[in-house]
């Protein structure tokens, strides 16, 4: 696609309904992304997901999709420890979880890590700039490669992923220019989150998209539909029937 130039859509999915849904529509790829940790499981950041978690909502997703390419995010110390903890876990994914690929996080340090699953067969995608597991470390959600030192440390990482065999690349929350940069400089995908509408395809959290998830709204999530209100007035509506007596009717009764 990059070839060709056609730009890649891609979302996340945690569970097999929204999994169909999207695939249906026609997204590339799905990311079953560790943001299920602050989307479903209500926390502050993705480092609590733990590996089993993501073999399970993975698992539920790819028997779901029919035509998108499913990937699994690799969580907190499933990748760091040791390249065989490493490939163990990747292979969990796709053994269990039926994704058709992985993605960590981080640069030139996981290189070898990247190279050692692509030579057991495991396609890998990278991520860089924001990268949400190093929250702790970076202590903010800032956007990264602001300078022309850290703009350069990203570039660099990013030709050492490809070097190592990974087949794409999520670039989150870096300025435009950069996004543009990495995307022209690199032969694989470059698939942008906050990174400019210049990379070679675009990510978004679909709970953001859709107006689901409302505890904060980031400066690059476009909402498309604001799914959260209509739920709510949904809900109110019924209760409303429930409690006057007007659900069910003769029709909804047996």
């Amino acid at each position: 696609m990059k070839a060709a130039r056609e730009r890649i859509a891609a979302l996340t999915a945690y569970d097999h309904l929204f999994a169909a849904l999207l695939d249906q529509a026609g997204v590339d790829v799905i990311l079953v992304g560790d943001s299920v940790a602050t989307v479903l499981q209500g926390r502050d950041t993705t480092v609590p997901v733990t590996m089993d978690q993501m073999v399970y909502h993975c698992e539920m997703v790819g028997r779901a999709v029919q035509r998108a390419m499913v990937i699994g995010d690799m969580p907190f110390l499933s990748y760091q420890i040791s390249t065989e903890d490493a490939l163990r876990n990747a292979g969990r994914l796709l053994k269990e979880g039926l994704a058709e690929a992985v993605k960590l996080e981080g640069g030139a340090p996981f290189a070898p890590t990247v190279q050692r699953l692509v030579d057991a067969g495991i396609p890998v995608m990278g991520h860089l700039g924001l990268t949400p597991q190093s929250i702790h470390q970076f202590g903010t959600y800032r956007p990264r490669g602001r300078d022309e030192q850290e703009q350069q440390r990203i570039l660099d990482d990013a030709r050492c992923l490809q070097e190592a065999g990974a087949f794409a690349l999520v670039l989150e929350k870096v300025p435009a220019e950069l996004g543009a940069r990495v995307a022209r400089a690199l032969e694989i995908p470059v698939i942008g989150i906050g990174a400019g509408p210049h990379t070679d395809g675009q990510i978004l959290v679909t709970h953001d998209m859709l107006g689901l998830f409302t505890r904060f709204r980031p400066r690059f999530a476009r909402r498309y539909v604001e799914l959260a209100q209509t739920i709510g007035q949904a809900v109110d509506g019924y209760c409303r029937d429930v409690r006057d007596g007007s659900f069910p009717d003769e029709r909804e009764s047996y």
